[in-house]
């Protein structure tokens, strides 16, 4: 679940101000009962949980006392993971968790706290809760010792909007309290060495004129960080958004980050590259299992229900998708395993050490303008005109088998993310290059799916050829996929039209 709270520092004898006026008409402050609660948190000895804004503890008195928290895109919002369990060695899972964090390290002890809490209920006049008050007098132990002080005031989002939340501020800070940004309690226990930088580096501003490695540094470290902010996501069966998956965003990083190490192969030491492109390929394969059973029970239900005239069997889908659940489910277990393992830690670890010094060449020490062109022109020619067998975007057949129209789609895949990566710096036609060849693989990904598709909905039938309904409905499913393939490919001249407009490319060379 996600965790929306605000802190504050407030003086010792601070007064929590009457916060009535804040609420709706017929809203109530409801005082609880002061409980003490004695937190320990895990970390490595660098502590590198805490500088990343994660981290893991036991809470002695909570009906789950393991807790995981993980940092969110948005300040003050945090994943909440509990679970069950006694003191000791921390529950499995949620050790698999951080795994992005941790990377392995073994997790000590490394801060306990004490907390008398006075909490407050802000309700309103249908009893709602809409935000819960915590006043926190907070005391570090070092066995039974107190090593330090301090008080905070959380106000943690419920039912109500942030309109309250920042009334309740207001109030807050009208009676003297301090916005303290967002500073966890242990955090502040353990002091600046926990209040450091993480251990991943994100990519920043680039200079007005960059030099060919930082833009392929800022391309390998976004590349990174999709791929290590997703895993937690991923093991959680977290939606990404309200259409879209971890597994899915998390594949895409992998799948961009190896184009990337490709296209700008010569500005990477390729010894170090090629070991970093084998080890994503090959958690991109297990991501690729459950994405693919994703894809296709979302498009089960999309194609299935295309004609509200005329609906297939209703048992026949249910046969199909329970099929298709199996598969998902079996893609997930093994992706789960293979997260768990030490060869995604080690992985895990070197991604890191990737994004904080990438190994560049001499040549990356050259202006990106006059290097990049270069670079991108490749995989352009490649989708446009073809190699190795493959025809191009720009004479790819109509009538050409399914096969030929995926090999194009994985060459423009790559041409699509080596535009995008220094569309931004190159500027000029090159952003409106990235749009329309984003345009032209949606077209090709809707190819490639309605052709999996169709395969898949035979296939399960063929599986069972004594069930006629079955075999009528994956028939039926079947026609739907092929007359969306006739579609793209009618489709598909004038987007690229668009694409391969002179002055869109004449800045390749």
């Amino acid at each position: 679940m996600l965790e929306e709270e605000r802190k504050y520092e407030v003086e010792p004898r601070f007064t929590l101000p009457d916060l009535t006026p804040c609420l709706p008409s017929g809203g109530r402050v409801e005082e609880r009962q002061p409980v003490t609660l004695t937190a320990t948190y895990y970390d490595a000895a660098d502590l590198r949980l805490a500088r990343a804004g994660a981290s893991l503890r036991h809470r002695k008195g909570d009906a789950e006392p393991w807790t995981v928290k993980l940092p969110a895109d948005t300040p003050g919002i945090r994943h909440e993971i509990s679970r069950g369990g006694g003191p000791g060695a921390p529950p499995a899972d949620l050790l698999a968790l951080v795994t992005a964090y941790s990377r392995g390290a073994q997790l000590e002890p490394a801060a306990v706290v004490r907390t008398l809490r006075r909490a407050y209920e802000l309700r309103d006049g249908n009893d709602r809760v809409l935000a819960e008050i915590a006043d926190d007098a907070v005391s570090v132990l070092d066995g039974r010792k107190v090593k330090s002080k301090f008080r905070e005031i959380e106000v943690e989002r419920k039912g109500g909007g942030r309109k309250l939340l920042d009334r309740v501020e207001e109030a807050l800070r009208d009676a003297g309290a301090v916005a303290g940004g967002f500073t966890p309690k242990y955090v502040r226990a353990l002091g600046d060495a926990a209040a450091g930088p993480p251990d991943l580096v994100r990519a920043g501003e680039l200079p007005r004129k960059p030099r060919a490695g930082e833009v392929v540094t800022a391309a390998i470290r976004k590349g990174i960080d999709r791929v290590l902010t997703h895993d937690p996501l991923v093991r959680l069966r977290a939606p990404v958004g309200e259409n879209d998956t971890a597994v899915h965003q998390m594949r895409v990083g992998c799948r961009r980050l190896r184009s990337d190490l490709k296209t700008f192969g010569p500005l990477v030491d390729s010894g170090w590259a090629k070991p970093l492109r084998d080890e994503l390929g090959w958690v991109a394969g297990l991501l690729g299992g459950a994405r693919d059973a994703e894809v296709l029970r979302a498009r089960l239900r999309r194609t299935a229900s295309a004609d509200p005239l005329s609906p297939p069997d209703e048992a026949s889908v249910a046969r199909i998708d329970a099929d298709l659940a199996a598969r998902h489910e079996e893609a997930l277990v093994a992706l789960d395993e293979g997260l768990r393992s030490d060869r995604y830690a080690k992985l895990v670890d070197n991604l890191v050490a990737a994004a904080r010094e990438p190994h560049l060449t001499p040549l990356a020490r050259e202006r990106a303008v006059d290097v990049l062109p270069k670079l991108v022109s490749r995989p352009w020619r490649t989708f446009a005109l073809g190699a190795k067998g493959v025809d191009g975007a720009a004479d790819l057949d109509p009538y050409a088998p399914d096969t030929q129209w995926h090999a194009v789609r994985i060459n423009g895949k790559r041409a699509r993310y080596a535009v995008e990566a220094v569309a931004g710096v190159l500027g000029g036609a090159a952003p409106e290059l990235a749009k329309a060849l984003a345009g032209v693989q949606d077209l090709l990904g809707e190819h490639q799916d309605a052709a999996t598709a169709a395969e898949t909905w035979l296939s399960i039938a063929m599986s069972d050829p004594d069930d006629h309904s079955l075999a009528v409905t994956a028939g039926r499913l079947f026609e739907r996929e092929r007359t969306a393939i006739r579609t793209v490919r009618a489709e598909f001249p004038e987007a690229w039209r668009k694409a391969a407009k002179p002055r869109m490319t004449d800045w390749l060379p």
